[in-house]
């Protein structure tokens, strides 16, 4: 009977490290499998790194079955702990999950060697306590000896969930080459024109304004959503442009996290065109500093031939660097802040001037610098940010021989990307401003801008703030509180520690404090507004933070 027991806590211990496993692997995917964010996340995360529900139950079991431990309670005390193993291993109650786990194949193979590791080592701790509790002859606290055996077995699962991603890494390595080969492979015989677009942001809806332009005279196809990793490229040529001859253009968004990632990028799919939209502070606690980011999106421009075409946001003091290495020999620059004679002296292509921003849209004029052509844009999209990712598309695709008056038409029925400026009506009249892909802090001066010119009813802003910005997160998130007063009546921070900064910034500028709310979730924020709004409100979804934050 005593026996039975034991190896039933043994096995209620092992089945709950091994859904702790199961529960850890979307975040350890959410960090894209680098064990050392997904422990910089940890510790970050405490209710993760060390659950009080199995601490407490381990320790409250394990002090009842000391004083239950004699006969003729002994079967008793082994019951006991395992009634608080079985709460010790339960899961608990998940705040709010925003990206669940995506079941991929390299995400079971993971799980699965991390659950051999686990039933290897909890075997073997389990089989070690017995042998020395039966050579000290302490046969009364076998229980209390299983269920520490097994606290530390579910403590360790995410060592388990490393380990079983480093023993798969050789395989998963020769998919990769495998799944890489394939993508070239088709690449190679459908050959494309490849325009590959970087920047620490404006890259998804330069590109989908891009494709959507060139498409007027040829068949252009991007690069899917924010697909812009290696594998994420390849996965989408692999999926979509197999045996498809007709496609002209090839649209690759190139995201970077470390130095070398654009260049690995680039040799599966050279570019034949590189824009660069922005260098800013997007992912600068992983890069370290603002020239390191340059560094890591130059490698697109090393990666062009001679022969060639750099499209560059001249506004942007680092691109102006990139600009003065002269590579390639085409080089084509764009400006929303320079006039016609300034642009001349600074040998730009493209400029756009006398921009207006309404609720319609944004109406400005477009000139090439060179030969005087100017046209009048006008477009339903907002945010004067995207007066620069226009310009870049309209460089491109003039360069590429559509017209001017055409591009011009195209632009007036683009539509913002996902999440990004994207407006919507609710049938009880409220306006929605979904900005909350990611935010920057040149775009959240855009977005708070468009949230002001709602001059009917309250104009609320819904933020968890900015992250990744390194040394600079602080200060930029305290600037975005001091900004927010300005064009917001209502404010809901999401996180009271991660939104602390922002708060400090709107408590800075006198601004009404009562109608400053903060809240742990987005749900919570969600049910406030849709309780407090009326027809004629507004809000701002500005940022949304993936569930490691």
């Amino acid at each position: 009977m005593l026996s039975l027991l034991l190896i039933a806590l043994a096995a209620v211990w092992l089945l709950g490290t091994w859904l702790r496993i199961y529960r850890l692997a979307r975040f350890y995917q959410i960090e894209e499998y680098m064990s050392r964010r997904f422990f910089l996340w940890l510790r970050r995360a405490p209710r993760y790194l060390l659950p009080r529900r199995a601490l407490a139950a381990w320790f409250l079991g394990s002090a009842i079955a000391v004083v239950l431990g004699e006969a003729p309670n002994g079967a008793f005390s082994h019951l006991i702990m395992l009634v608080a193993t079985l709460f010790a291993v339960s899961p608990e109650q998940e705040q709010e999950i925003k990206k669940p786990l995506v079941r991929t194949g390299r995400v079971k193979r993971m799980m699965a060697a991390a659950a051999i590791c686990a039933a290897l080592a909890g075997v073997a701790s389990f089989v070690l306590a017995i042998n020395v509790i039966e050579e000290l002859k302490l046969l009364r606290i076998s229980p209390i000896a299983i269920a520490t055996s097994g606290f530390f077995l579910f403590l360790l699962a995410p060592i388990w969930l490393t380990l079983g991603n480093l023993i798969m890494q050789p395989f998963e390595s020769y998919q990769r080459q495998r799944y890489l080969s394939r993508a070239r492979s088709v690449l190679n015989a459908t050959k494309p024109r490849i325009i590959g677009i970087t920047g620490s942001y404006g890259k998804t809806t330069t590109k989908d304004f891009l494709r959507d332009i060139m498409s007027l005279r040829y068949r252009a196809y991007a690069t899917p959503k924010s697909y812009n990793t290696l594998m994420g490229i390849s996965l989408a040529i692999n999926r979509d442009l197999v045996d498809d001859y007709r496609t002209e253009y090839f649209i690759s968004e190139m995201g970077a996290y470390v130095p070398g990632e654009i260049d690995r990028i680039c040799q599966l799919t050279p570019p034949d065109i590189a824009i660069v939209t922005e260098i800013g502070p997007q992912h600068l606690e992983r890069f370290g500093s603002l020239e390191n980011v340059m560094r890591a999106k130059y490698e697109i421009i090393k990666n062009l031939k001679d022969d060639g075409v750099g499209v560059f946001n001249w506004d942007n003091t680092f691109i102006r660097e990139m600009i003065a290495m002269s590579h390639p020999e085409t080089r084509l620059s764009v400006s929303r802040e320079l006039d016609l004679d300034e642009a001349r002296r600074e040998n730009l292509t493209w400029i756009a001037t006398d921009i207006e921003e309404s609720l319609d849209g944004l109406r400005f004029t477009v000139a090439n610098v060179a030969s005087g052509e100017q046209a009048q844009l006008s477009t339903p999209v907002i945010g004067e940010h995207n007066v620069t990712n226009l310009l870049l598309c309209v460089a491109v695709a003039f360069h590429e021989g559509i017209p001017l008056r055409d591009i011009a038409i195209r632009i007036g029925a683009l539509k913002p990307a996902e999440s990004r400026l994207a407006r919507q009506r609710t049938a009880s009249g409220i306006t929605i401003i979904n900005d909350a892909y990611s935010a920057n802090p040149k775009g959240i001066v855009s977005a708070l801008k468009v949230l002001g010119m709602y001059k009917d009813g309250k104009r609320l802003l819904i933020t968890p703030g900015m992250i990744e910005l390194g040394d600079l997160q602080e200060e930029e998130n305290r600037k975005l509180g001091v900004l927010a007063c300005e064009y917001a009546t209502d404010i809901i921070l999401i996180g009271r520690e991660q939104t602390e900064p922002v708060f400090e910034g709107i408590r800075s500028t006198g601004y009404d404090m009562a109608r400053v709310q903060v809240y742990e979730t987005l749900a919570e924020s969600v049910a406030w507004y849709r309780q407090n709004l009326r027809a004629n409100d507004t809000v701002l979804f500005l940022n949304d933070l993936p569930d490691t934050y």
